[in-house]
């Protein structure tokens, strides 16, 4: 499974994209874009990565707490200078982390909306994906800087 991710906006706080899954769509939050790496404060470079499943951490036990059926964190492995990033719910840039957030409705005031509803959506597919044997991978293209 390919998932394709277009980053169509950002400014000096944040960056909002668009995620297709599987036919679906969802809109995404993430850091700005920095030269160097700020923690907790940057973006993840553009490229494909593979994701898979995380199952252990806090996040872990609090979204096996909240959504039913959950298998362990979306973790897109190999990000150069980065660890733990997840795609997970969330509405505001300070909610990142350098992860990247979902949401069903994106707004001028870079937060997005409706993130579980999102995670919902997107999740069942992805997961099942991975425990089935696929390789899921996730392609980020920047359309803006």
């Amino acid at each position: 499974m390919l998932i394709k991710m277009k980053r169509f906006y950002s400014n000096e706080n944040a960056t909002q994209g668009v995620m297709v899954v599987d036919g679906q769509m969802v809109y995404t939050l993430e850091d700005e874009k920095r030269e160097i790496k700020v923690n907790n404060e940057t973006r993840i470079p553009a490229g494909t990565y593979q994701i898979k499943l995380r199952n252990e951490g806090g996040m872990t036990q609090r979204y096996a707490a909240r959504f039913p059926n959950h298998k362990g964190m979306l973790w897109l492995q190999n990000v150069e200078n980065f660890e733990w990033v997840y795609i997970h719910i969330g509405n505001h840039e300070d909610q990142t982390s350098g992860c990247i957030l979902v949401g069903t409705k994106a707004d001028n005031s870079m937060t997005i909306e409706r993130s579980a509803d999102a995670y919902n959506l997107i999740y069942p597919v992805i997961a099942n994906a991975i425990e089935s044997g696929e390789i899921v991978q996730i392609e980020i293209k920047d359309e803006c800087s």
